[in-house]
């Protein structure tokens, strides 16, 4: 495991997602990965932290995390960019190899039977909440965050730093068609808004 990732308080896990990038979903059931792209997700409530992500009845991610009741949310990285719009255009029912051939490396943490993407700048750990009218409906998924880390180098005390982080640590933000921004600089409006 990577030596810049530091646990994340729960009660500041929001903030990882909040900002509005794109993520990836990855999801482990009876010897099955995957990961997809996604760019429709956000927090929903503070205490427990929980977070909605709309995932397409097409992924078999959406049929992993279903069978298992967990998925991880995390935030990819500038430098990340070419995985990521593999990973939201090809499919593992079609392509099993789609992982090896994105580049995708794996790891655990310690307690969490779940696949983590190595390279991503934070990771939300996620315990499926079932609602199964959103599901089937909207398409639409609520999971509370259980576990949540991020890279120190570009998020530390509840705050994201890219300011002063390298570039490519730099959240993605998905338009269309393979077109990507990156977060670009912060912009302080009062002294309240870094609490």
């Amino acid at each position: 495991m990577n030596e810049f990732i530091k646990a994340v308080p729960l009660d500041k896990s929001w903030r990882l997602i909040n900002h509005g990038p794109t993520i990836l979903v990855s999801a482990r059931h009876d010897g099955v990965d995957n990961v997809m792209a996604a760019a429709w997700a956000c927090g929903l409530d503070f205490s427990p932290p929980k977070l909605t992500v709309v995932i397409d009845k097409i992924a078999k991610t959406r049929e992993l995390l279903e069978q298992s009741g967990m998925f991880v949310i995390q935030v990819p990285t500038a430098k990340q960019a070419a995985m990521t719009l593999q990973l939201g255009t090809e499919t593992l029912a079609t392509q099993p190899d789609k992982l090896v051939r994105a580049g995708v490396e794996l790891f655990n943490f310690d307690g969490f039977d779940l696949p983590f993407v190595e390279g991503c700048s934070a990771w939300l750990a996620c315990k499926l909440i079932p609602e199964p009218h959103n599901q089937q409906s909207y398409d639409l998924y609520i999971g509370e965050i259980v576990g949540a880390w991020a890279d120190k180098r570009v998020f530390e005390n509840g705050h994201w730093l890219f300011e002063q982080a390298p570039a490519e640590l730099r959240s993605l933000h998905y338009v269309a068609g393979g077109h990507f921004y990156a977060i670009g600089e912060e912009i302080i409006v009062g002294e309240s808004e870094k609490k």
